[in-house]
């Protein structure tokens, strides 16, 4: 059994569980204008950024000139993580913990400031911290250096779907015996590079207004809003949580991973398939999910996917459906960990965050969309979706500790 005892939240509308959270159901959004350079020549404006973070607060000075903001914003996360799961990790053998992040972009902003300085000023201007600053891994790599992590680790990239497949190997390297691991998914890419990325798959919102640019489900959905940050959760066998007295937020009870079908094959979605699957790991059926945190793109064709695979797990039962993350954005691989966290909290606290800034859902989506305000609600066990560019869809089933059955 692998039950998560420690949460680090950096999103764009909220620094900090609590932060998060209380934004989460007052419809606080992190959503505004990209002003990191100029973007009045860019279709798109909007961007959900992590603000008001004062990374010297947290980081030592020499850690500033080797790493991309990404790693500064999972650093700080892992940090806030370990200490709400009050972990001393001078108590514990270094390895005996591990970590797996996932990223599905990099060090972009450090990468694209030093190929500027190679091709401008010729490669002794280049920093040597290049080598490892810009890798995908460099999260995990830096996370188990500062905090002495010698245990098993990773590193996973699967865009929007890469957190939730990173609790997902989090949770199997718990099972293989090692007790704690440090894991989840943070993102940032929003220098010029950065942002060029983002809107050359087609699918940004360019609607200018923050408040409707991003609305999935919804008939007037344009597409999504991009943006930044992630969480870190630490995740234990159960053993080693009771060991140091720790009950923990909940247990991470399933997980599964599909990549989509050919098209023409006339399969079952790839994202109903990982559904189906997580439920199976955690030994339970459709009829006791109390919650869908859905993948929620934004983009019609794709909501009119995800809201069929709904359809076709829980039949005509209406089992709630939300996705908070219409006040953040899409985080890419730390999309599906926030949402881990909301669903956490929602068990805690009975209660199902709206999607805010939804309306006029389609009939034919047949989804029980919660909107408007939260939904007071008994809920039990969630299941968290996410897709990721590709074809990559993951699925994690996140259950109560107290009504472990």
């Amino acid at each position: 059994m692998s039950v998560i005892t420690g949460l680090g939240v950096v999103a764009p509308n909220g620094l900090g569980l609590k932060e998060f959270w209380a934004a989460t159901l007052s419809g606080r959004s992190g959503i505004g204008e990209l002003d990191r350079f100029d973007t009045s020549g860019y279709p798109a404006r909007l961007a959900g950024l992590v603000r008001d973070l004062d990374i010297a607060e947290y980081l030592p000075r020499k850690l500033m000139p080797q790493t991309d903001v990404s790693t500064r914003l999972a650093l700080v996360a892992a940090q806030w993580a370990l200490e709400d799961a009050e972990v001393d990790t001078a108590e514990l053998k270094d390895y005996d913990m591990g970590v797996v992040t996932a990223n599905a972009s990099g060090g972009f902003e450090f990468t694209h400031r030093e190929f500027n300085k190679l091709w401008a000023q010729g490669p002794d201007h280049v920093s040597v911290y290049e080598s490892f600053a810009w890798f995908y891994a460099v999260n995990t790599g830096q996370i188990s250096i500062r905090h002495r992590m010698r245990g098993p680790s990773s590193a996973l990239v699967a865009e929007q779907a890469g957190g939730l497949d990173a609790l997902g190997q989090a949770a199997r390297t718990v099972r293989d015996g090692v007790p704690l691991v440090v894991a989840g998914g943070v993102d940032s890419a929003f220098d010029p590079w950065g942002w060029l990325s983002h809107l050359a798959g087609g699918q940004v919102s360019t609607d200018p207004d923050p408040a409707t640019a991003y609305r999935p489900f919804s008939s007037h959905a344009t597409g999504y809003v991009p943006g930044e940050g992630g969480a870190i959760c630490i995740v234990e066998s159960a053993q080693s949580a009771r060991a140091r007295g720790i009950q923990g937020y909940g247990e991470l009870a399933g997980y599964a991973a599909t990549f989509d079908p050919h098209p023409d094959k006339g399969l079952p979605s790839g994202l109903r398939r990982a559904a189906s699957l997580a439920l199976a790991d955690a030994g339970i059926t459709p009829e006791d999910v109390d919650v869908v945190f859905a993948d929620a793109a934004g983009v019609p064709k794709l909501d009119r996917t995800e809201a069929q695979a709904l359809g076709e797990l829980f039949g005509t039962r209406g089992v709630p459906v939300t996705a908070p993350k219409t006040l953040t954005g899409r985080l890419m691989s730390g999309g599906g960990v926030l949402d881990v966290v909301a669903a956490l909290t929602s068990i805690q606290e009975s209660v199902i965050p709206p999607t805010f800034g939804t309306a006029n859902v389609p009939d034919e989506y047949g989804i029980d969309l919660v909107t408007g305000e939260p939904r007071p609600a008994t809920v039990r066990t969630a299941l968290v979706l996410a897709r990721g560019r590709w074809g990559f869809n993951a699925a994690t089933v996140i259950r109560g500790i107290e009504n472990r059955s």
